[in-house]
């Protein structure tokens, strides 16, 4: 099915089913410990072995030697293998190093070996056998010190330009230029990287923790060089990717390598102390950030420009991408560049770009508010845009950035802020109140479904889309339901199979847009075939309670195939619409923190998210997509920090003891509202992605609360209390 025109009504727009709070439906499963996750595959390989990978300890150089005698000999251990036993191996597409190293060495902690024994205590006991003599290389490590010799990236986010920002800039009466940092950060999510690799002759199937299962496919296949037809990859249950699981890394492959050298089904999952650096990571970010404006407040010129780092053939941190469409101003400009760094590989982490690039704008925003002695939600809603900024004429296919504004303000009681900073006190505490703008693009994906209706009435539907914690069973199954007029009891989802239909896989906050509609293409196809098994005209007829209806006739659905199973299969491609339209995503986040006036303390009190993200598919779920943003973003604010060893080129807080994250203890009362609003441009099911948006902001307004508490302003982060003892106000 092509989507090239805006959606009409049809029955989606019922809402019988779609837009309702319904339990997950895998909530079960999970919660009783039955769901199948990578490394559990128990029921599908009873008998399978243990890898365990050897990582390289220097970050870039050579190995002059790998010596595995001692391993070889010590008990259970069945099968070693080096690159040099693993033959050449073809780097896969989403790859920026290889996923098994040597003689070269990229980054540190890159695999050079796995070690296969028959449990998992012999293959770690024996990997810690094996001996590599290294010839170390000099290697970059600091993006501070490499900024200079940072390039345009040949591949990514270009340089935009649009009327005169320089001259504009300078002729402005007020202005704000100003650096900002952002540091590395990991994905941490609580499933490690993970797969159980089993051969049948030249086939291969891994039961794998992977994001995107037709990406995954093609790079295994390439990387071993095999057939696609050769392999498969099962993945129904993720915990966690955050894209960190959007490409195939090293267990994938070891775990390959591994069984074919043993001739078993091998697991291997990679340690926590070793995916924070063999895998990837967000990139740490330098912004400078230049905005002119108005004395009433209209934004003139804007520019912003970001550097980071990644290895050779990496790509940038595309962190100005959301300047080019947030506000409105005449002149602008954005620069991205890239330093070769020799750091573990950067790439996508939750929100990629707009997450960094929010950190910095929206607290330049608050500061160009504080100079213009505005309001910063006034300051906003003033340079709101119905057009893209770059092209004029070219509209959003939806925009109600400022509703967010003002129903967040009013639900929050913005008023009741201090426009003063280290004004507001409760005992001990500073408390203040810091609000940012939230703002991700929408991202729709070709993704395709098989639905079967079963004799007894019941429908199964079936494509490789993955759920790492997101909800696709669920909103998968309302879309067949709402489609096929059956309770939602009547409709079993499949998910995360290779040999399934491609779908748009999970990630960049297309998913659930992307793969519902593919499921009411093939929906679409399905209700054809109904109806011209009971002899009715598909247009005309109505599937709901189960059964059909056209031309006076009603008959449960059931009977359509009595004869035997009916299937159809299809996809949603997508047109040119994105050329007329704009799609994106906005919303608002309020926060407010308290401060220690002693000892810097920071806590988070409360937040409110307002998000306007098309039609919400099913709330209770959206929400807890949103405050596990949210929740992200209270880490990125306030003590997420890949701390880097500038000399020997590695992360040193590589576990969840040294890496903070938020837990319990730091979250406080959360509130979601979704505006309701559903956009005919982006889909059938005109919804849009709501999990990214909620990450989107958050960072930026912790650091604005945090100022209007005690007037320090932190531009790097996180904002932790050393950088605001000394500047606290007296006590």
């Amino acid at each position: 099915m092509k989507f090239d025109t805006p959606a009409t009504t049809n029955p989606i727009d019922r809402l019988k089913v779609i837009g309702q709070p319904h339990d997950r439906i895998d909530g079960p499963l999970k919660t009783t410990g039955t769901a199948h996750y990578a490394y559990e595959r128990h029921d599908a390989v009873p008998n399978h072995v243990y890898g365990y990978i050897v990582p390289a300890t220097i970050a870039k150089g050579r190995v002059v030697n790998i010596d595995t005698a001692t391993a070889r000999r010590a008990p259970g251990v069945l099968a070693i293998v080096t690159a040099k036993e693993a033959g050449p191996l073809t780097k896969g597409q989403y790859n920026t190093a290889k996923l098994l190293g040597g003689p070269e060495v990229q980054h540190y902690h890159q695999a050079l070996a796995v070690v296969v024994a028959e449990t998992f205590e012999e293959a770690r006991a024996a990997a810690g056998l094996v001996r590599v003599d290294y010839a170390r290389s000099p290697g970059a490590f600091d993006l501070a010190a490499a900024k200079g010799r940072a390039v345009k990236p040949e591949d990514g986010q270009p340089d935009t330009a649009v009327g005169d920002f320089a001259g504009a800039f300078a002729s402005a009466p007020v202005t704000l230029d100003a650096m900002y940092t952002t540091p590395d950060q990991s994905h941490a999510m609580m499933e490690p990287h993970a797969t159980i690799a089993a051969w049948e002759g030249d086939k291969l199937t891994l039961w794998t923790a992977n994001q995107m299962i037709h990406w995954g496919k093609g790079d295994v296949a390439k990387t071993l060089g095999l057939p696609p037809d050769n392999v498969r990859l099962v993945s129904p249950y993720i915990g966690g990717g955050f894209g960190g699981k959007l490409f195939v890394r090293a267990d994938a492959i070891l775990a390959a390598l591994g069984a074919k050298a043993a001739g078993r089904p091998v697991a291997v999952a990679l340690p926590r102390p070793v995916m924070f650096n063999n895998t990837t990571h967000r990139p740490a970010t330098i912004q400078r950030i230049r905005i002119g404006a108005t004395p009433d407040g209209k934004i003139t010129a804007i520019g912003h420009e970001s550097w980071s780092g990644d290895l050779p053939g990496g790509g940038p941190e595309t962190a100005v991408q959301q300047t080019r469409l947030l506000y409105a101003g005449a002149n602008r400009m954005t620069a991205t560049r890239l330093a070769t760094l020799d750091l573990p590989e950067g790439n996508a982490m939750r929100a990629p770009g707009e997450a960094s690039g929010l950190m910095a704008l929206e607290i330049a925003m608050d500061e160009m508010a504080e100079k213009l002695k505005l309001d910063p939600v006034d300051f906003r809603v003033r340079n709101d845009t119905q057009e893209d900024p770059e092209k004029p004429g070219r509209r959003f296919s939806q925009r109600n950035f400022v509703q967010c504004m003002r129903k967040g303000a009013e639900q929050f009681g913005w008023s009741k802020r201090s426009a003063t900073p280290g004004k507001m006190r409760d005992g001990a505490w500073l408390v203040g109140m810091g609000v940012a703008s939230a703002f991700r693009n929408n991202l729709v994906m070709k993704s395709g479904a098989r639905v079967r209706l079963g004799t007894d009435g019941r429908a199964t539907v079936e494509t490789d889309m993955t759920d790492i914690g997101t909800g696709s069973y669920t909103i998968i199954a309302q879309t067949a339901a709402e489609m096929l007029g059956l309770p939602l009891s009547q409709v079993s989802v499949v998910l995360g199979d290779s040999s399934f239909p491609v779908s748009s896989g999970s990630g960049g906050q297309w998913g659930g847009n992307s793969s519902t509609a593919g499921v009411y293409a093939a929906c679409v196809k399905l209700r054809e075939a109904i109806a011209g098994a009971l002899g009715m005209d598909a247009a005309s007829a109505v599937f709901d309670d189960g059964k059909v209806s056209a031309g006076g006739r009603s008959v449960p659905i059931a009977e359509a195939a009595k004869s035997g199973e009916i299937v159809a299969e299809d996809s949603m491609e997508y047109g040119d619409l994105e050329k007329t339209f704009q799609q994106s995503t906005f919303g608002a986040h309020f926060v407010e923190v308290a401060v220690h006036a002693a000892t810097g303390e920071i806590r988070v009190r409360r937040m409110l998210a307002v998000c306007a993200a098309g039609r919400i598919l099913n709330p209770k779920s959206a929400r807890s997509q949103v405050i596990g943003a949210m929740t992200m973003g209270v880490g990125a604010a306030l003590m997420e920090d890949l701390y880097v060893d500038k000399r020997l080129g590695f992360f040193v807080n590589h576990d969840l003891a040294g890496y903070e994250v938020p837990v319990h203890a730091d979250i406080p009362h959360q509130e979601v509202i979704f505006l309701d609003e559903a956009d005919p441009v982006s889909s059938p099911m005109k919804a849009k992605g709501v999990g990214e948006l909620g990450l989107c902001g958050v960072a930026a307004a912790i650091a604005n609360a945090v100022y209007n508490a005690t007037g320090v302003r932190v531009r790097d982060y996180p904002v932790t209390l050393d950088k605001l003892l000394d500047r606290l106000p007296t006590v």
